[in-house]
Protein backbone atom coordinates (compact mmCIF):
# COMPACT_ATOMS: atom_id res chain seq x y z
CA UNK A 1 0.00 0.00 0.00
CA UNK A 2 1.21 3.11 -0.76
CA UNK A 3 2.09 6.02 2.01
CA UNK A 4 -0.50 8.83 2.08
CA UNK A 5 1.43 12.70 1.72
CA UNK A 6 0.07 14.81 4.70
CA UNK A 7 1.27 17.74 4.42
CA UNK A 8 -1.42 20.12 6.44
CA UNK A 9 -3.12 18.60 9.29
CA UNK A 10 -5.79 20.60 11.44
CA UNK A 11 -6.84 19.76 14.84
CA UNK A 12 -10.37 19.90 15.60
CA UNK A 13 -11.34 21.47 19.19
CA UNK A 14 -14.94 21.81 20.27
CA UNK A 15 -15.25 23.79 23.70
CA UNK A 16 -18.40 24.84 25.95
CA UNK A 17 -17.75 26.69 29.17
CA UNK A 18 -13.51 25.59 28.81
CA UNK A 19 -11.91 28.78 29.69
CA UNK A 20 -9.96 27.04 32.67
CA UNK A 21 -7.89 24.94 30.31
CA UNK A 22 -8.45 25.48 26.94
CA UNK A 23 -5.59 27.98 26.68
CA UNK A 24 -3.20 25.41 28.26
CA UNK A 25 -4.51 22.80 25.81
CA UNK A 26 -4.50 25.19 22.97
CA UNK A 27 -0.34 26.07 23.59
CA UNK A 28 0.43 22.22 23.55
CA UNK A 29 -1.33 21.24 20.26
CA UNK A 30 0.01 24.69 18.84
CA UNK A 31 3.67 23.38 20.19
CA UNK A 32 3.35 20.26 17.32
CA UNK A 33 0.59 21.37 14.68
CA UNK A 34 0.75 24.47 13.15
CA UNK A 35 -3.14 24.52 12.35
CA UNK A 36 -5.70 24.58 15.45
CA UNK A 37 -9.37 25.49 15.04
CA UNK A 38 -11.73 25.83 18.65
CA UNK A 39 -15.24 25.99 18.09
CA UNK A 40 -16.99 28.07 21.27
CA UNK A 41 -20.28 26.82 20.91
CA UNK A 42 -21.91 29.72 22.91
CA UNK A 43 -19.75 29.15 26.00
CA UNK A 44 -20.92 31.42 28.66
CA UNK A 45 -17.26 32.42 29.68
CA UNK A 46 -14.16 33.73 28.16
CA UNK A 47 -13.33 30.64 26.08
CA UNK A 48 -13.20 31.78 22.54
CA UNK A 49 -11.26 35.18 23.95
CA UNK A 50 -8.70 32.19 26.03
CA UNK A 51 -8.48 30.20 22.81
CA UNK A 52 -7.59 32.78 20.35
CA UNK A 53 -4.89 34.50 23.07
CA UNK A 54 -3.43 30.69 22.84
CA UNK A 55 -2.93 30.97 18.87
CA UNK A 56 -6.00 28.77 17.61
CA UNK A 57 -8.14 29.88 14.87
CA UNK A 58 -11.79 30.32 16.64
CA UNK A 59 -15.14 29.82 15.48
CA UNK A 60 -18.12 30.94 17.51
CA UNK A 61 -21.40 29.49 17.68
CA UNK A 62 -23.93 32.21 18.23
CA UNK A 63 -26.12 29.49 19.73
CA UNK A 64 -25.42 26.56 21.89
CA UNK A 65 -25.54 23.41 19.20
CA UNK A 66 -23.40 20.51 21.44
CA UNK A 67 -20.86 18.95 20.45
CA UNK A 68 -21.52 16.97 17.11
CA UNK A 69 -22.87 20.49 15.34
CA UNK A 70 -19.17 21.96 16.65
CA UNK A 71 -17.28 19.34 14.97
CA UNK A 72 -19.01 19.62 12.01
CA UNK A 73 -18.45 23.35 11.91
CA UNK A 74 -14.73 22.87 12.88
CA UNK A 75 -14.49 20.30 10.25
CA UNK A 76 -16.00 22.43 7.50
CA UNK A 77 -13.22 25.30 8.68
CA UNK A 78 -10.41 22.82 8.18
CA UNK A 79 -11.47 21.53 4.88
CA UNK A 80 -11.85 24.88 3.61
CA UNK A 81 -8.32 25.76 4.73
CA UNK A 82 -6.99 22.81 2.81
CA UNK A 83 -6.63 20.09 5.70
CA UNK A 84 -5.51 16.60 4.20
CA UNK A 85 -6.11 15.42 7.59
CA UNK A 86 -8.59 16.13 10.46
CA UNK A 87 -8.30 15.06 14.30
CA UNK A 88 -10.63 15.87 16.42
CA UNK A 89 -9.31 16.85 19.96
CA UNK A 90 -10.77 17.12 23.45
CA UNK A 91 -10.61 20.60 24.79
CA UNK A 92 -10.59 19.57 28.60
CA UNK A 93 -7.48 17.97 28.76
CA UNK A 94 -8.33 14.02 28.21
CA UNK A 95 -6.20 13.19 25.14
CA UNK A 96 -2.82 12.94 24.56
CA UNK A 97 -0.56 14.69 21.73
CA UNK A 98 1.24 11.60 21.45
CA UNK A 99 -1.70 9.39 20.62
CA UNK A 100 -2.83 11.86 18.13
CA UNK A 101 0.84 12.00 16.17
CA UNK A 102 0.77 8.33 15.98
CA UNK A 103 -2.91 8.19 14.53
CA UNK A 104 -1.56 10.31 11.73
CA UNK A 105 1.15 8.14 11.35
CA UNK A 106 -1.15 4.97 10.77
CA UNK A 107 -3.54 7.35 8.30
CA UNK A 108 -0.15 7.72 6.55
CA UNK A 109 0.07 3.55 6.03
CA UNK A 110 -2.59 4.61 3.10
CA UNK A 111 -4.78 1.54 4.33
CA UNK A 112 -7.22 3.45 6.06
CA UNK A 113 -10.31 6.26 5.98
CA UNK A 114 -10.63 6.90 9.77
CA UNK A 115 -8.11 6.09 12.47
CA UNK A 116 -10.08 5.72 16.20
CA UNK A 117 -8.44 5.83 19.56
CA UNK A 118 -9.09 2.83 21.71
CA UNK A 119 -8.91 3.40 25.39
CA UNK A 120 -9.54 -0.29 25.82
CA UNK A 121 -6.69 -1.35 23.67
CA UNK A 122 -4.32 1.53 25.31
CA UNK A 123 -5.24 3.08 28.90
CA UNK A 124 -6.84 5.01 31.07
CA UNK A 125 -5.78 7.01 34.36
CA UNK A 126 -8.36 7.98 37.07
CA UNK A 127 -11.52 6.05 35.16
CA UNK A 128 -14.43 5.71 37.30
CA UNK A 129 -15.76 2.32 37.32
CA UNK A 130 -19.23 3.41 36.42
CA UNK A 131 -18.25 5.08 32.93
CA UNK A 132 -16.05 2.07 32.23
CA UNK A 133 -19.38 0.16 32.39
CA UNK A 134 -21.51 2.53 30.07
CA UNK A 135 -18.90 2.69 27.75
CA UNK A 136 -18.83 -0.90 27.85
CA UNK A 137 -22.59 -1.24 26.83
CA UNK A 138 -22.04 1.40 24.40
CA UNK A 139 -20.21 -0.41 22.54
CA UNK A 140 -21.96 -3.35 22.42
CA UNK A 141 -25.05 -1.15 20.95
CA UNK A 142 -22.63 0.26 18.45
CA UNK A 143 -21.53 -2.95 17.05
CA UNK A 144 -25.28 -4.03 16.73
CA UNK A 145 -26.12 -0.85 14.81
CA UNK A 146 -23.05 -0.12 12.83
CA UNK A 147 -21.77 -3.19 12.18
CA UNK A 148 -18.01 -2.46 12.82
CA UNK A 149 -16.05 -4.57 15.44
CA UNK A 150 -14.93 -1.94 17.59
CA UNK A 151 -13.08 -2.27 20.93
CA UNK A 152 -14.21 1.73 21.75
CA UNK A 153 -16.75 4.35 21.31
CA UNK A 154 -17.69 7.67 22.61
CA UNK A 155 -14.17 8.08 21.93
CA UNK A 156 -13.38 11.93 20.52
CA UNK A 157 -10.19 11.32 19.70
CA UNK A 158 -10.46 10.44 15.76
CA UNK A 159 -8.23 11.35 12.58
CA UNK A 160 -9.90 11.43 9.18
CA UNK A 161 -8.68 11.97 5.73
CA UNK A 162 -10.08 14.53 3.75
CA UNK A 163 -12.24 11.97 1.67
CA UNK A 164 -13.32 10.59 4.80
CA UNK A 165 -14.49 14.25 6.17
CA UNK A 166 -16.10 14.60 3.17
CA UNK A 167 -17.91 11.86 3.50
CA UNK A 168 -19.37 11.78 6.89
CA UNK A 169 -21.97 14.71 7.49
CA UNK A 170 -22.88 15.23 11.28
CA UNK A 171 -26.63 15.08 11.94
CA UNK A 172 -26.94 14.42 15.08
CA UNK A 173 -25.86 17.70 16.95
CA UNK A 174 -25.15 15.98 20.45
CA UNK A 175 -23.37 13.36 22.26
CA UNK A 176 -25.27 10.69 20.06
CA UNK A 177 -23.41 12.48 17.10
CA UNK A 178 -20.35 9.48 18.48
CA UNK A 179 -22.12 6.46 17.61
CA UNK A 180 -23.21 8.29 14.13
CA UNK A 181 -19.98 8.71 12.83
CA UNK A 182 -19.38 5.04 13.16
CA UNK A 183 -22.43 4.40 11.86
CA UNK A 184 -21.55 6.64 8.57
CA UNK A 185 -18.49 4.81 8.59
CA UNK A 186 -20.02 1.21 8.03
CA UNK A 187 -23.28 2.71 6.18
CA UNK A 188 -20.34 4.10 3.66
CA UNK A 189 -18.18 1.43 3.48
CA UNK A 190 -14.88 3.65 4.98
CA UNK A 191 -12.19 1.94 5.39
CA UNK A 192 -10.93 1.91 9.47
CA UNK A 193 -8.02 0.97 11.71
CA UNK A 194 -7.79 1.50 15.62
CA UNK A 195 -4.90 2.57 18.00
CA UNK A 196 -4.15 2.35 21.32
CA UNK A 197 -4.62 5.42 23.01
CA UNK A 198 -4.26 6.46 26.92
CA UNK A 199 -7.47 8.95 28.12
CA UNK A 200 -6.51 10.60 31.53
CA UNK A 201 -9.95 11.52 33.89
CA UNK A 202 -9.04 14.63 35.81
CA UNK A 203 -11.64 15.99 38.44
CA UNK A 204 -12.01 18.09 36.41
CA UNK A 205 -13.06 16.53 33.35
CA UNK A 206 -14.71 13.94 35.26
CA UNK A 207 -16.74 17.00 36.67
CA UNK A 208 -18.07 17.63 33.17
CA UNK A 209 -18.48 14.10 32.00
CA UNK A 210 -21.29 12.14 30.94
CA UNK A 211 -24.45 11.16 33.75
CA UNK A 212 -26.60 7.94 32.82
CA UNK A 213 -28.86 10.57 32.02
CA UNK A 214 -26.49 11.60 28.66
CA UNK A 215 -26.65 8.07 27.93
CA UNK A 216 -30.57 7.93 28.11
CA UNK A 217 -30.29 10.58 25.80
CA UNK A 218 -27.51 8.94 23.22
CA UNK A 219 -29.75 6.29 22.63
CA UNK A 220 -33.17 8.53 22.00
CA UNK A 221 -31.35 10.45 19.79
CA UNK A 222 -29.92 7.90 17.76
CA UNK A 223 -33.45 6.18 17.75
CA UNK A 224 -35.29 8.99 16.92
CA UNK A 225 -32.27 9.77 14.32
CA UNK A 226 -32.84 6.37 12.57
CA UNK A 227 -36.07 7.88 11.37
CA UNK A 228 -34.93 10.43 9.21
CA UNK A 229 -31.93 8.41 7.45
Amino acid sequence: MAKVNIAHPWIVIPAYNEEEVIGGVVRAVRAEYANVVVIDDCSRDDTAAAALAAGAHVCSHPINLGQGAALQTGIDFALAQGADAIVTFDADGQHSLVDAAAMIDRLRDGDADVVLGSRFLGGTVGMPRAKRWLLKAAIFYTRLTSGLKVTDTHNGLRCFSRHAAQTIRIRHNRMAHASEILNKIGSEKLRYAEVPCTITYTDYSKAKGQRMTGAIAILSDLAIGKLYK
